[in-house]
């Protein structure tokens, strides 16, 4: 069946100045009966109707149509560009130019999505933003007011609170310099000084450097057995030690008491090594998981500030994994425990 969906301007014209002098050919056929003079008739209505038709499109339609797709790409125009307005896209039919203009409002809607969603984030950082900063900093100016309100002739008060607020402004500069070091791998400003160590070796210091705190509720942390077989990786040690800390670290504070933390590590092929560390605590709700390595996101926002921290160890993890080119991700069950592992080059000749 005969479609004009898929004309151009060009065939459009000359279909339609076509339909329109078969009527003058059959008029001049039957009043002269002379075929030479009816397709002179015709030949002359299809040119002045082609031109006609050609015209009107060309000067109505489509220089609205290259108006419109100069608004879409919202730039001068390039050589390039002119180009094709002034030759391709003539030559486009209706429905191609409908579809590129529907084209370009899908991406623009999707942008606009992206946006908003930006936006909210943007939105939802600054807030928490703003409360971890609030919280040490109205502690700090409640002890130094009771201090100047006649608080320091109290020895023993007096002490207590400058420890306090010790602790708070410690908290602070503990915040400046996470929020330093997050916004650094963000830019793209760290550099990595890639080399080849053994894992467990790594798992080991951190262990140790953090006995004290695991000590604290008896749990014990340990390499899974059949994964104490020495693994070397090709990563920036001091960075992955940073994400390891911060892992243990957790594990700790949201681990129960007499509990553990395992250590295990895979190489899952030739090039890619997986580390995980897991507990048996308190665990993490579904809905939480997707948004845990976001900056401030916290499962229980009371509960986690009772246990210390900046919020922003996770991110900075996740940070320092891509960083590497590689992926960090988390499994866990409420009541049952947290595993979050993350994957590291295999070792270079």
């Amino acid at each position: 069946m005969f479609s004009t969906k898929s004309l151009s301007p060009k065939q459009l014209s000359a279909s339609t100045a076509a339909v329109l002098s078969v009527p003058v050919f059959l008029g001049a056929f039957i009043l002269t009966g002379s075929w030479l003079v009816s397709l002179c008739s015709w030949l002359v209505t299809f040119a002045i109707s082609y031109a006609l038709i050609l015209f009107t499109l060309e000067r109505f339609i489509y220089r609205k149509i290259k108006l419109i797709y100069k608004l879409i790409h919202q730039t001068k125009a390039t050589k390039k560009e002119e180009v094709y307005f002034k030759y391709i896209l003539p030559q486009k039919s209706i429905d191609e130019v409908r579809e590129d203009v529907e084209k370009w409002g899908e991406k623009r809607n999707e942008e606009i999505e992206v946006l908003k969603r930006n936006e909210a984030y943007r939105k939802e950082f600054l807030q928490n933003l703003a409360h971890e900063f609030k919280t040490p900093i109205f502690s700090i100016q409640g002890y130094i007011d009771t201090l100047l309100g006649g608080a320091m002739e109290d020895p023993v008060v007096s002490k207590k609170f400058l420890e306090n607020t010790s602790k708070n402004v410690d908290r602070l500069v503990n915040l400046m310099n996470d929020l330093d070091e997050i916004s650094r791998l963000e830019r793209g400003e760290q550099l990595l000084y890639k080399q080849n160590f053994v894992i467990q070796d790594l798992i080991r210091e951190v262990f140790e450097s953090l006995s004290i705190k695991a000590a604290e509720k008896d749990i014990k942390p340990f390499i899974k057995k059949g994964c104490e077989s020495p693994i070397t990786v090709f990563a920036d040690k001091e960075k992955i030690r940073m994400v390891l800390t911060n892992l243990v670290e957790n594990a700790c504070k949201y681990g129960r008491n007499n509990g553990s933390i395992m250590a295990s590590v895979y190489k899952t092929d030739d090039s890619h090594v997986l580390v995980e560390v897991s507990d048996d605590g308190i665990g993490i709700e579904e809905e939480h998981l997707s948004r845990i390595f976001e900056r401030f996101y916290r499962t229980d926002a009371a509960r986690s500030r009772d246990r210390g921290g900046t919020g922003l160890g996770l991110a900075i993890c996740k940070h320092i994994i891509e960083a590497h080119e590689q992926r960090i991700h988390v499994r866990s069950t409420p009541d049952v425990g947290t595993t979050i592992g993350f994957t590291l080059e295999a070792k270079r000749d």
